[in-house]
């Protein structure tokens, strides 16, 4: 007997696939720019692109460079980028305080693309690693990471990030109980338009080394980043992550890292129905070009698909550093 579906009473589903304009009409997920955020990386100082061997096609920009950058994925359709600084070890230290510096790297970049792109959305990262002479998330004390010194730091940091126009702040430092407290800082200081953007399933990934490698943010000593990121084996866990930065006042929730997480996506989306963005992270930008660029995959087709392979799995946007050449390729 053939089987048949309540949706296909013909049982003959392949007819949907026979012309391409009618698998288009009944395409269930789509990929658009507007699901798009570019990711990228400043420094400080005026010299020329830091180009980023394990990332090819990536750079650290100057500010002027980061504002030119920023023109080229607006004007392709990409409505949001991530910022991620690459902060000069001289202002490195243990307590991370350059992060909640007015006049540190990432205000001044804020300031400099909400005045040359006011449409653009802007998300700064809430983390001590690219300030912490130990490459850590929080504060080390006794040689563990101490949550509520951290969580005083992060608070410290997203007033100056909101100070400076940030649209979006993204605590991605794992600590608890930081979204509550973060929250009720920017109420506190007239900003209850700022949104947050909690990374609530941060894993500790083995897929993260090219952006460790972007920013000099590699752990140097201090603690174990898998006492505050979470098990790689662990599915539940990221629902109680993600259902306790709801409550205490996040916006939007990540799941980082993303292709070997698509489980965990679909999980919370469907759970939570709330915003669920995802991150495809520096490892898995680094496989595709490698791939690529040994011509055993066709770039532009893999990346495509596996993009899309992120919204069936129920993300709404997607941190990709492919953004801006997505959006060029759709826009054809």
């Amino acid at each position: 007997m053939p089987i048949r579906f309540a949706s296909y009473p013909s049982g003959r589903p392949r007819r949907l696939r026979t012309r391409g304009a009618i698998r288009d009409l009944v395409r269930e997920a789509r990929l658009s720019s507007d699901d798009l955020i570019q990711p990228l990386f400043v420094h400080d100082g005026d010299g020329p692109d830091q180009p980023i061997p394990s990332m090819p096609g990536m750079y650290r920009h100057s500010l002027p460079s980061l504002v030119e950058r920023c023109g080229r994925a607006h004007a392709a359709g990409v409505r949001a980028v991530a910022l991620f600084p690459r902060v000069n070890d001289s202002l490195k230290n243990e307590a991370g305080s350059e992060a909640w510096n007015d006049d540190g790297l990432v205000p001044r970049a804020v300031r400099a693309l909400k005045s040359a792109l006011p449409d653009l959305a802007v998300i700064t990262d809430l983390a001590l690693d690219p300030y912490s002479s130990l490459g850590q998330d929080g504060v080390v004390i006794d040689g563990e990471i101490h949550n509520e010194a951290t969580i005083e730091a992060l608070v410290r940091q997203a007033a100056s990030h909101a100070r400076a126009g940030a649209d979006v702040v993204a605590p991605s430092d794992m600590m608890d109980g930081r979204v509550g407290a973060i929250r009720a800082t920017l109420d506190e200081g007239g900003h209850s338009n700022t949104l947050i953007l909690a990374y609530s399933a941060k894993y500790a990934s083995s897929f993260y080394g090219p952006f460790r490698d972007a920013l000099d943010s590699a752990p140097r000593g201090g603690a174990d980043k898998r006492t505050y990121q979470m098990d790689p084996g662990n599915g539940d866990e990221a629902l109680v992550e993600v259902a306790r930065d709801l409550d205490e006042g996040a916006d939007m929730v990540m799941v980082k890292p993303g292709m070997p997480y698509l489980d965990i996506v679909w999980r919370v989306k469907e759970a939570f129905g709330c915003p669920v963005f995802v991150y495809q992270v520096s490892g898995e930008y680094a496989m595709y070009k490698a791939a690529a660029a040994n011509g055993w995959l066709d770039e532009e087709a893999v990346v495509l698909e596996g993009l899309l392979g992120f919204r069936r799995a129920g993300a709404d946007a997607i941190l990709t550093y492919y953004a801006t050449d997505v959006a060029e390729w759709l826009s054809r």
